[in-house]
């Protein structure tokens, strides 16, 4: 690409936008892979402790053992209250294609706590529909949005307020890096972070595992133009991902 004739402002947008897009690719890519992951384990924990019977428990005993060899291999993340979670998750959205890929793990875990089912999918589609950061997903369970809203003869006021109230929490583009959720299923050790460690921290330890799960995944970003919309590739026979 030629950039002799950009102005100095006009070469650094395009980088930034290069780079945005690149960072929300990761983010797509880290909370897809994650939330999939989360879904089978806590199915497979289901089928193994039912085995054909509906009320048949998975002793705490099996999920301590089980626990105690994933954290081996994998780290923190799978502690038994991680493998609970998992399996909760699973139980509230049994169905594999419901899942949404614009959800975080974090989103999921505040959703699956709610245990009215009609509720749970309101404010999965409302979420969906209005692209609801984490916190403000939250805030709008918390004061009881989807009752108050039912309870009210007009609608627009509580819409209002709650859009007055929920506007001003939208994600930080960062904030993603440093979810402790993702730093303890992706095995990053403790540690102060420069920002861009732990950027390409997530990117090789993502890269890994997908390679572990015989994915053959790697990423390519074309860091011309625009970012290349496909955030993943199967590589060739004679081709295997870099970190």
């Amino acid at each position: 690409m030629n950039n002799q004739g950009l102005s100095p402002e006009t070469l650094y947008s395009s980088i930034a936008e290069v780079i945005r897009q690149a960072r929300q690719q990761v983010r797509l890519v880290v909370n897809r892979q994650m939330v999939q992951a989360c879904w089978h384990t806590g199915r497979l924990i289901v089928e193994q402790e039912q085995q054909g019977q509906q009320r048949a428990g998975y002793g705490k005993q099996q999920l301590k053992q089980l626990s105690e060899r994933l954290q081996a291999e994998f780290g923190k993340g799978f502690d038994v209250g991680s493998l609970r979670n998992m399996r909760q998750f699973y139980l509230a959205f049994p169905k594999h294609y419901t899942l949404r890929s614009v959800f975080s793990w974090s989103h999921y875990r505040t959703l699956m706590r709610i245990e009215n089912p009609a509720a749970r999918q309101w404010y999965a589609d409302e979420a969906a529909d209005e692209n609801w950061s984490i916190r403000a997903l939250e805030r709008r369970i918390s004061t009881l949005y989807y009752e108050r809203l039912l309870a009210s003869k007009d609608k627009s006021i509580v819409e209002q307020e709650a859009q007055e109230k929920t506007g001003p929490l939208q994600d930080d583009p960062k904030q993603y890096l440093r979810d402790p959720y993702i730093l303890d299923f992706l095995n990053l050790q403790d540690k102060t972070w420069q920002e861009s460690d732990l950027e390409q921290g997530i990117i090789s330890n993502l890269q890994q595992f997908l390679l572990e799960q015989g994915k053959g995944f790697a990423f390519c970003f074309k860091t011309e133009n625009e970012i290349n919309p496909t955030a993943y590739k199967e590589p060739s026979h004679d081709q295997t991902a870099s970190p």
